[in-house]
């Protein structure tokens, strides 16, 4: 059997390593240039390989072809794998079939990160097999060839979700579902949706869907479509015959018996988006038989997610925060709704085709000035110019941090929560945010 993997990165060396080891002859082809250090792992591995082109007479002769997540379906040599009727899918959908340890997988426009690494957090403390990957960490694929996990947690996005056929995880999780990506799902918002929700179309009744009971965008889709798995809604705002909820400021959980989980004012991570991210990982974690006693202290102790609203330093009595990973509106709209003093706010980038509007009110409520960080900001300047006194152009993370010193007084907080990709100025939305913290250190 030919197994072709287009795309050298994480998924895809994950994917080869573990086809050479169930028997395939895999041939690696990537059109862009290979990073040394998946071209190590190929080379120790002894996996032919190709780098900045995609030779057509080897890569038609697949079985089978296991495509990236970052290649878009409408590129010409994907039509023409369809058009000859070679299967093509994702990583997850090829790996699943060589693990027997049960699946997590979450989804979601914003939180996923969050509630992946919350997941794994409470399954580690509570000394259960658990290994994370998917769109997270370590590939998939791989952690199935090397480990034997009892347990995997999977941070899944539409884009990996669109290559499956028969992939099934045995709790699935949806954060939330707003506008994001929409340039690769020709602009169409249902099209995103219903890709979120591949996630549950395999899944049988002895399955879990845990879902946002407050996000309309799901609650609609589930009204209008049939869904096998039992469903366990979190909501913040009403009491559910099942599922997870608020009373009494404690996170409460139905299901076969009623347990308080634990007060919100002691979870470790704040703001709204965080006790949903927390409901959804209690959840799980119940499902999965953790006593509740360590699910607490879990949410406790957990730490965050890198670039997720993460406190860098207090410079002259202002807190400089980096959510360089608010890559969309919802996300930014989230970070500024935790924010507890006037605020010097840090955006821009490529714009997905946000709309601005959304974050309006609560630019008015807390936003003493904003600084652009992209190459075109005619946008964010168009929305918010009558709101906003003082908006500054700038063209770097460091040049953005010294405005923003110049600009913040004692009291205030100054949040980089862009918005926007990140790919104008820097090369992901890590190294953004490692170059801010690098620039508000040097300060």
């Amino acid at each position: 059997m030919n197994l072709v993997v287009l795309g050298a990165g994480e998924s895809g060396v994950g994917a080869a390593i573990l086809g050479k080891q169930k028997g395939y002859n895999v041939f690696v082809s990537d059109k862009g240039e290979i990073t040394k250090k998946y071209k190590k792992v190929l080379l120790n591995n002894e996996i032919p390989f190709e780098e900045g082109t995609h030779s057509e007479s080897k890569i038609f002769q697949a079985d089978v072809v296991m495509k990236s997540p970052g290649i878009p379906d409408k590129v010409a040599v994907i039509q023409e794998l369809i058009e000859r009727k070679i299967p093509v899918i994702s990583e997850i959908e090829f790996a699943s079939k060589y693990t027997k340890g049960i699946i997590v997988g979450i989804t979601g426009s914003n939180g996923k990160t969050t509630t992946t690494l919350l997941v794994n957090h409470i399954l580690k403390k509570a000394n259960l097999n658990v290994g994370m990957g998917g769109n997270i960490g370590a590939s998939f694929a791989q952690q199935v060839a090397e480990n034997n996990f009892d347990i995997h947690v999977l941070e899944l996005s539409s884009f990996q979700l669109d290559g499956i056929v028969n992939f099934a995880p045995h709790i699935a999780i949806i954060t939330n579902i707003t506008p994001d990506h929409l340039d690769r799902y020709n602009n169409k918002f249902e099209n995103y949706i219903n890709s979120k929700f591949r996630i549950t179309e395999n899944q049988t009744e002895n399955d879990f869907l845990i879902y946002d009971a407050d996000d309309e965008v799901i609650t609609n889709w589930l009204k209008n479509n049939k869904v096998k798995a039992t469903l366990l809604p979190f909501s913040l705002g009403k009491e559910l015959e099942e599922g997870v909820f608020l009373k009494d400021n404690n996170i409460q959980i139905k299901y076969k018996t009623e347990d308080i989980i634990m007060g919100i004012t002691t979870l470790a991570l704040k703001g709204k988006h965080n006790t949903k991210n927390a409901m959804a990982a209690a959840m799980t974690a119940t499902l999965l038989k953790v006593r509740k006693d360590t699910i607490r202290e879990s949410l406790e102790d957990f730490e965050g997610a890198e670039h997720r609203l993460e406190s860098v330093l207090k410079i002259n009595g202002v807190q400089y925060i980096n959510d360089s990973k608010a890559t969309n509106v919802n996300a930014t709209f989230y970070a500024l709704d935790s924010m507890k003093t006037p605020t010097v706010w840090i955006v821009g980038g490529v714009d997905k085709g946000n709309d601005y509007l959304d974050l309006m009110p609560l630019v008015r409520e807390k936003v003493k000035a904003i600084i652009c960080l992209g190459v075109d900001n005619h946008k964010i300047v168009q929305t918010f110019n009558n709101v906003v006194d003082l908006i500054v152009e700038t063209a770097g993370a460091e040049e953005a941090v010294k405005v923003a010193y110049k600009i913040a007084e004692k009291g205030d907080a100054v949040l980089l929560s862009p918005a926007c990709a990140s790919f104008d100025l820097f090369e992901s939305y890590e190294d953004r945010g490692n170059q801010f913290k690098q620039a508000v250190r040097e300060l």
